[in-house]
């Protein structure tokens, strides 16, 4: 009899840190890809709002609704037998009052099954984790760029470049940390930047266009299969052109249907 695979937990993704070893995440939307990241041991998967702009072809994360979230980490867990699974929280799902946060955390877990929750800001938004970690639900923290921030930063823009914003990043990570987050992404900040606050933390940080000395890396899934021609960020590497093997199929299928030659006796009863 085969044994059911170990589910991770956040308790190993902070071991991993201690012991030195990098953490790899990827987003997932759906049932297929999940079960695939899965197999191939991934270990967290981020059910990001992200899906805003890659799944559902917004220009932005902000429309991106609580029932939106719900619907695609419940695929997402489906196809899930070993990984961590994460799940964003979207915009104007927390910032409102605490009693909002903590009762969409809770959804996010009870309804959606993911296994911890993540949240925007560093100083500003503490209170709130620590609200929803005292509710016994893990939290992941995101400072740097903060697609959520977007109007505020004036676009997608590196941030930390100044001394007094990179003093501020320094100060949010540890706000994020104290207030009980389990790890924290830290997206589009200078590598050496990037580099100070994961010595500087006891919590793994996961890193997003902020070089390889983080202590693990989380891309968007569409992004590196070559799935999203909407963006192209510096840090993304394409690790496979998914999308031409896909369009050849569809245009395969689009010449046998057209020419009579699909469905065959084969594919008929």
């Amino acid at each position: 009899m085969t044994e059911a695979p170990r589910k991770k937990t956040l308790l190993d993704i902070q071991r991993m840190k201690a012991q030195g070893e990098k953490i790899t995440v990827l987003t997932a939307y759906d049932y297929p890809f999940a079960r695939i990241m899965d197999s191939a041991g991934i270990d967290m998967i981020l059910v990001g709002d992200s899906l805003g702009s890659v799944v559902a072809g917004y220009d932005t994360t902000l429309p991106v609704t609580m029932d939106e979230m719900l619907y695609h980490s419940r695929a997402v867990v489906r196809g899930v037998a070993s990984a961590l699974v994460i799940s964003d929280m979207p915009f104007l799902s927390y910032q409102v009052d605490l009693s909002d946060a903590k009762r969409n955390a809770g959804r996010l877990i009870k309804e959606g099954g993911a296994q911890a929750v993540k949240l925007e800001g560093g100083e500003n938004i503490a209170p709130t984790i620590r609200a929803i970690v005292e509710m016994d639900i893990p939290v992941v923290g995101h400072i740097g760029l903060t697609p959520q921030s977007i109007h505020r930063m004036g676009g997608y823009r590196v941030q930390g470049r100044q001394e007094e914003q990179a003093r501020q990043l320094l100060a949010d990570a540890k706000a994020v940390e104290a207030a009980g987050a389990f790890a924290v992404v830290l997206e589009g900040i200078p590598a050496a930047l990037a580099r100070e606050i994961t010595a500087a933390l006891t919590i793994p940080t996961i890193g997003i266009g902020a070089g390889v000395d983080c202590d693990g890396q989380v891309l968007v899934i569409h992004d590196i299969l070559g799935l999203c021609e909407k963006y192209s960020p510096k840090f993304v590497k394409r690790f496979a052109d998914v999308s031409g093997t896909i369009r050849q199929g569809i245009d395969d299928y689009i010449v046998d249907v057209k020419q009579g030659s699909f469905p065959g006796d084969e594919h008929s009863f």
